[in-house]
């Protein structure tokens, strides 16, 4: 059997480390996630699902426990690794889009693959690929405010998938979208889970967006208080 691509052992983060007023946050979370997962993470406000996507996502660090990212510790790299990773191996998708609103679609797509070796050519063909991927090659010249929530949000998994990365991290995607709109990009990310294989980690306060899913774990004041079977 491969490695998991996501494997956490007793993950405690806790802010005001020392102080009178030191608070934990998340209290020994164990998590494993395979290749070609679709997970979903919900739980109310405040129930540590932001805290614990964050080091998911490598965006912050644990105070215990261990994070192996695809057999690799997180723990022991250092910031310039952590960030190498962050941009090649992890896809963000957000709630409220995170596009650059003086660029235009294509150029916003190609913003992962500016840090890196690839020329400027081969960068617009990647971009546009994607955008092709996702429905939105015609609107490869709009800037995100001549577009709907929806394409913002397409746009937004066009870039989080040009790395071609080990997981794409989606936090309350369809939170700033209608339900129609919120459907659509839903279906985006079945189809990349369905026919790419791609791990899908869902970050949600939505139970029937969770219900969506393959595999639903639930957060609760800082611990795992369920992880079921979703619908799909």
């Amino acid at each position: 059997m491969s490695e998991p691509v996501i494997r956490m052992e007793k993950i405690i983060k806790t802010y005001y480390e020392g102080k009178p007023n030191e608070l934990e946050i998340l209290h020994g979370i164990d998590l494993t996630v395979n290749q070609g997962e679709f997970v979903s993470i919900v739980g109310e406000s405040g129930s540590g699902k932001s805290t614990l996507m964050n080091i998911i996502g490598v965006l912050d660090r644990q105070t215990a426990g261990n994070y192996f990212l695809e057999g690799q510790d997180v723990n022991s790299m250092s910031d310039e690794v952590r960030s190498a990773v962050r941009n090649r191996r992890i896809g963000f998708v957000f709630q409220n889009f995170n596009l650059l609103p003086r660029a235009n679609a294509l150029k916003n797509v190609m913003v992962p693959l500016m840090y890196g070796e690839t020329k400027v050519k081969d960068q617009k063909e990647r971009a546009m690929e994607m955008l092709k991927m996702v429905g939105m090659e015609e609107r490869a010249g709009h800037r995100p405010n001549e577009l709907s929530g929806g394409q913002k949000q397409r746009v937004a998994i066009a870039r989080a998938m040009i790395n071609d990365p080990a997981i794409i991290l989606a936090d309350e995607p369809t939170g700033a979208l209608d339900s129609k709109t919120g459907h659509m990009v839903m279906d985006l990310f079945h189809r990349l889970h369905d026919e790419q294989g791609k791990t899908i980690v869902l970050i949600t306060h939505s139970q029937e967006l969770a219900s969506e899913t393959q595999r639903i774990v639930t957060l609760l004041d800082g611990e795992i208080v369920g992880d079921k079977g979703g619908a799909r």
